[in-house]
Parts: structure tokens; sequence; C-alpha cells
């Protein structure tokens, strides 16, 4: 998908640090000094446009959540909505997933969600793709020990593959679906994307897959 360049969006990021933070490596470690709380803290791994993370933080006040997401065009989407809900436990930061161990520490996160990424259907792209093994060692390097991924997307292809990388690198499956709206999973949340695929009668694929705990 094409994005439309927004000339303005940067300025618009820039003027609103309470939301979007500027210089997220000085909280390495220590992101219970922002959020002014010790609840564990949740990330999103290409939040977009934000309702996911902004509706989520609605719904659970005693989590901090953080979405991330590169596209400067694309996050000021996501920063209207904070703007509009005035939330005091989600926070954005404008980079890429790949520079997480910049921001956050061993431990620092608990639960990363990552929701209708890009499929990089390609084979010379397969370490774009946000499952593949080099994002799962990222992912391991800031979480808890036994922490979690939450993963959804339209994608049949990378569901496949998504499962098959997390099985090889030792993940434990603790919940799949293989069509998330006609399941019983309770409190589904839904991304823009997730309404517009399913409106058009395509299955959600979704997983839950943890980390298993490792040994000082």
């Amino acid at each position: 998908m094409r994005l439309r360049h927004k000339p303005w969006a940067k300025e618009k990021i820039e003027s609103y640090p309470q939301y979007v933070i500027g210089n997220p490596e000085q909280y390495y470690g220590k992101w219970c000094t922002l959020f002014d709380n010790g609840f564990p803290v949740h990330i999103e791994v290409g939040t977009g446009k934000g309702r996911f993370i902004t509706e989520m933080a609605k719904a659970n006040p005693e989590i901090n959540y953080i979405g991330i997401e590169l596209q400067e065009s694309v996050i000021v989407a996501a920063l209207d909505r904070l703007i509009d809900a005035e939330l005091p436990n989600v926070k954005l930061i404008n980079t890429n997933g790949e520079d997480l161990r910049k921001f956050f520490a061993k431990s620092d996160v608990e639960r990363v969600y990552l929701n209708f990424s890009d499929p990089w259907p390609k084979k010379r792209h397969e370490k774009r793709r946000l499952t593949f093994e080099s994002f799962i060692q990222v992912y391991e390097d800031v979480l808890v020990n036994g922490g979690e991924i939450h993963f959804k997307t339209d994608n049949r292809g990378l569901f496949e593959y998504s499962l098959m990388s997390f099985s090889k690198y030792g993940l434990l499956l603790t919940y799949v679906s293989l069509d998330l709206h006609n399941s019983e999973c309770e409190g589904n949340i839904m991304t823009e994307y997730e309404e517009k695929f399913s409106a058009k009668g395509h299955p959600i694929y979704r997983c839950e897959v943890k980390y298993q705990n490792k040994l000082d």
C-alpha cells in the first residue's frame, strides 16, 4: 500500500512530546519513571493508526502501552487518537522495530503485539518479516522471562510461516485460532485493517506464544 506523504507530520510529532517520545533511550531500563507507576509494559510493533493500542489502553488502565511505528505519515493518525483520548497509559515511539534493544532493557516489556504486519511474501524479503528469527531474538532481549507475543493477521501464508518460525525458535504455542471472529475468544479489539478485512469475509488468524523461562 502506497502511503500519502504528509510533509507536516514531522513537525506535528515534535509538537507533542508528551505522547510521542522523542528520546526513548533515556528511559532504558526505567520506563516506570515515564509512566510514574509500576504497571507492566506492553508494546505493539507496527502500531499503524493506533486504534488497537488506544482501545487496549482504555480497557486496561493497569497496563502501560507503547506503540512503535516507523512511518511518520501513519503515526500522526495514532497521535490524533491519543490527543482526543488523553490517556495516561499509552505512548508512541517513531522508530523501527529493529531498534527495540536501544530503548528497552531486558525485562522492560511483558508482552509484544504484532498486528497485521507486512507479509513480505517474496522469499528474498524474508528477513523483513516481523516474525523472522532475528526479530524474535530482539523481542526476547527486551521481554521478561516467560514473556509473550500475540500475533494477528489475515494472511494465511504469513500465519503459517510465523507458526513455524516461533516453533523453530522454541516458543510455546498457548493459543491459536484460524477464524478468530467465529471463535470463543472474548475481548478482542480490532485494528483498522482487521475491521476492513473481516468485513470482506476474510478469516482472521491469531496466536499467542510464550518464551520459556530461562535461569539467570
